[in-house]
């Protein structure tokens, strides 16, 4: 699928292009599946059109799972026949995204697919995996007994960041709708509904305050100010410059995309899906993401 213009989903349309190049330290991946966030809606809608270079058609995604086809001469970590996962975000936008049938990507960009994952749930974990991994572990450095207030803990980054800090010996108080109380408990959280008084029922779990605050739907300080300790940490996914509140971005790592995966494998962290689509209706995909309200990833699945 490709866009030729800035537009909103009604822009995508099926195109047939030449088979991507492998390049020397390239892998050629046939994909099984690939998931959208929020960021691939804004560059297409040109949000980003004075700072980053579009080149049309431009094939969008940036988060894929699935199997090598052929690796260039100086990727020898990967052979035809492996399950692979990748963060394929590049300088430009061009015909290079997820949303395809193969996609070349650079092998520092992959790694191994968890076996404990689906190619839907494992196309999942890339971005929001790394943007949660880097908010929780480098960014607050959260650590074993705090208390982590997770605003918007059942989405995508949220119920990463939930799961990330378990891991790490935290306890999780999850700021995030009624109807998902049952899941945040499943991953070990501790639920307040979002609203009115949401900082009360805060201090009703952490009667002194939480430690530390990451936030992935804005108005953080204001939302917050009396539900923290005096000096909490305080991180933010959406908010950019505001003072108090430290910008959280995301940036491939291999090293912190192995950790992911490491994680999956153990059994301390899992990818909720909460809809898939065909690579025909990858518009559809868009819209669900736009339209929000769909509890989990939203997945293109392509065969």
């Amino acid at each position: 699928m490709v866009y030729r213009r800035y537009g909103g989903p009604e822009v995508l349309e099926p195109a047939e292009l030449p088979e991507p190049k492998t390049h020397f330290d390239s892998v050629l991946v046939r994909v099984r599946a690939a998931a959208l966030n929020p960021a691939d809606l804004a560059l297409q809608a040109g949000a980003r059109d004075g700072s980053v270079d579009t080149y049309f058609p431009v094939v969008p995604g940036w988060d894929i799972a699935g199997v090598v086809e052929r690796s260039g001469p100086a990727a020898p970590e990967f052979a035809p026949g492996d399950e692979v996962i990748g963060y394929v975000r590049g300088d430009v936008q061009r015909a290079h995204g997820g949303l395809a049938e193969l996609v070349s990507a650079d092998v520092r960009t992959l790694v191994r697919k968890p076996r404990a994952l689906g190619f839907a749930e494992a196309a999942g974990l890339p971005m929001a995996g790394l943007t949660a991994y880097q908010a929780v572990v480098h960014v607050l450095d959260v650590q074993p007994g705090e208390i982590l207030l997770v605003r918007g803990a059942a989405g995508g980054v949220g119920s990463l960041a939930v799961q990330i800090a378990r891991s790490r010996g935290a306890r999780v108080i999850g700021a995030a709708s009624a109807r998902d109380h049952g899941y945040l408990h499943t991953l070990g959280a501790e639920p307040v509904t979002y609203g009115k008084g949401a900082a009360d029922r805060v201090r009703e779990l952490a009667p002194d305050g939480a430690d530390v605050v990451l936030d992935t739907v804005g108005g953080v300080l204001v939302a917050t100010a009396s539900a923290v300790r005096p000096g909490a940490r305080v991180a933010s996914i959406v908010e950019v410059g505001t003072p108090g509140v430290t910008s959280v971005f995301c940036r491939m790592s291999h090293t912190d995309l192995t950790a992911l995966t490491e994680l999956v494998e153990t059994g301390k962290l899992t990818v909720r899906v909460g809809a898939t689509y065909p690579l025909e209706r990858a518009a559809d995909a868009q819209r669900a993401l736009a339209a929000g309200g769909t509890p989990g990833k939203v997945v293109v699945e392509i065969t």
